[in-house]
């Protein structure tokens, strides 16, 4: 009986990899060179665009004391919590350059298109795996990713590892206890790194009920994902009770069309036309298969296929679906399904190869994936990418213009995340020549990232503009509308306009009495 089973078990993942033609040691070292290619890209120009909110949160909270850091993820940003106690180390070694906090972003990339690479290669020829991790290095939203300071490259990572290492159980006999173990601790890292990534537990769970060889395993499935869920409990609950940090989500940025179907994955029109062209491709050729197979009473044995489009559409999908009724979409929360989003296209390009004629077709998607990709990277790393930020310019000009003496005031009008003083706090020696007038409680001792501060006329009572003659006024200017948080504080205090500096997403003035 038990060798009966045994028989059944491996002819059905005999079946489900039977197109699995990659050779291990070759595979493993494409891996590795995609996975530089994948770096490389990500790295390349990620020093040129400006710092922005989300990020100047990684860089304060990395270069804090880790004394003031443990209060303050009691306060906020627990979720980033693990993110930040990494970047923290990176930052002790290697420095706070931009390069320097984005370059972790970039590996992590590299880990993820390596992934991609080794998985789609348990199911196809090695030209296929490496053109799954060649679209994975290329996709908008990974290369956007892999140049930012934030968490969601990691957890595209963790995705593609936990998917890599669910195959690998699929094709081995007997109970995989290192693989199961493995499989949860990635799960657990990968929650602690983003809460939603529990959200993969779901599109997992189809793959495995859709598949024989997972099937059968259910229940070790289960143990492991549950075991890698309690131990990320208590991070869920820190979110819960922070939840309100994202609650302005819902309202700045409600769910359209343009941010599901574009910026999500693909960032640009262009890149999205192509990209869901070949989607359709791949789901109508998978939709036909499937209907055959149902004829025929086949038994689907652990398909990539299977695995891709729920990895795609279940979190995503779910995360959408809940919009309307809680804050908890925003275009980026699906950086950790875009690597099954080039498993897909190189899936479509697949079929259309597999079609025979015309022979043309397959190279021609090909030529269009990375044609359309190749702008969007060079528009990622524009000076002004990151959410109109020009932090860089902001820098330049008061270390240009100031003078020893001269007083400072950032619009505080504007939501933290936005607020023009956090140029000076991600580069501070640039304005080692003014007096931040308006700073009352710094950062590095806030219970929270950014600093506390004053209003003018508050400050002006306890004298910090006594003796000041000049006062630099950084105002935001985003999408067009041009702050002027202040102005009227400063008029009545005798200051007045002298001089004024247009920049991308901000103005500088120079009031003086």
């Amino acid at each position: 009986m038990t060798s009966s089973a045994g028989r059944v078990a491996s002819s059905s993942r005999t079946a489900a990899v039977r197109d699995a033609v990659a050779d291990p040691r070759r595979l493993g070292v494409w891996a590795v060179v995609v996975g530089v290619l994948a770096v490389a890209t990500s790295a390349a120009g990620s020093w040129i665009p400006s710092l922005w909110g989300d990020e100047a949160a990684s860089l304060m909270s990395a270069t804090r004391p880790l004394s003031t850091l443990w209060p303050m993820l009691g306060y906020v940003d627990a979720v980033h919590g693990l993110y930040y106690l990494g970047l923290h180390a990176w930052v002790d070694v290697f420095g706070p350059s931009t390069f320097s906090i984005r370059f972790p972003s970039a590996l992590a990339i590299g880990v993820c298109a390596s992934a991609v690479v080794w998985l789609c290669g348990r199911f196809g020829s090695l030209r296929f795996a490496v053109l799954a991790g060649v679209f994975a290095a290329l996709l908008p939203r990974l290369t956007y990713a892999g140049e930012e300071a934030r968490s969601y490259a990691f957890a595209a990572a963790f995705a593609a590892v936990a998917c890599a290492i669910l195959v690998e159980i699929a094709r081995r006999e007997g109970r995989a206890r290192g693989w199961w173990i493995a499989y949860a601790a990635v799960l657990t890292a990968g929650i602690w790194t983003f809460l939603y990534f529990a959200l993969l537990v779901c599109a997992l769970a189809v793959t495995v009920f859709c598949s024989a060889p997972l099937r059968q395993r259910w229940r070790a499935w289960a143990v492991s994902t549950a075991a890698g869920l309690a131990l990320a409990s208590p991070l869920a609950w820190f979110g819960f009770l922070q939840r309100r940090q994202i609650a302005f989500i819902g309202e700045r940025d409600p769910l359209t069309a343009q941010g599901a179907l574009v910026e999500m994955w693909f960032q640009e029109w262009w890149f999205a036309v192509v990209a869901w062209a070949l989607v359709v491709v791949a789901a109508v050729a998978f939709g036909i298969e499937i209907v055959r197979a149902r004829r025929s009473g086949e038994t689907f044995g652990l398909r990539l296929d299977t695995l891709a489009f729920s990895w795609t559409i279940v979190p995503m999908g779910l995360l959408i679906a809940a919009s309307p009724f809680a804050p908890g979409y925003t275009a980026r929360y699906g950086t950790y399904s875009a690597p099954a989003v080039a498993i897909v296209l190189a899936l479509a390009v697949r079929r259309l190869a597999r079609l025979g004629r015309p022979r043309w077709l397959a190279a021609v998607a090909v030529v269009a994936v990375v044609a359309a990709a190749v702008p969007v990277v060079i528009l990622q790393r524009g000076p002004y990418a990151k959410n109109e930020s020009d932090w860089n310019d902001i820098q330049a000009r008061i270390q240009e213009n100031a003078r020893p003496g001269d007083g400072i005031v950032f619009d505080d009008g504007a939501r933290p995340s936005q607020r023009t003083r956090l140029a000076k706090e991600t580069n501070p020696a640039a304005f080692r020549d003014t007096r931040d007038l308006l700073l009352r409680t710094h950062y590095t001792t806030s219970y929270t990232w950014y600093d506390q501060t004053y209003g003018i006329p508050h400050a002006a009572e306890l004298g910090r503009f006594d003796g000041v003659s000049r006062v630099w006024v950084v105002e935001l200017r985003f999408e067009g509308v041009e702050d002027t948080w202040g102005l009227d504080d400063l008029a009545a205090l005798g200051f007045h306009e002298t001089r004024r500096i247009d920049g991308a997403g901000s103005v500088i003035l120079l009031y003086e009495r």
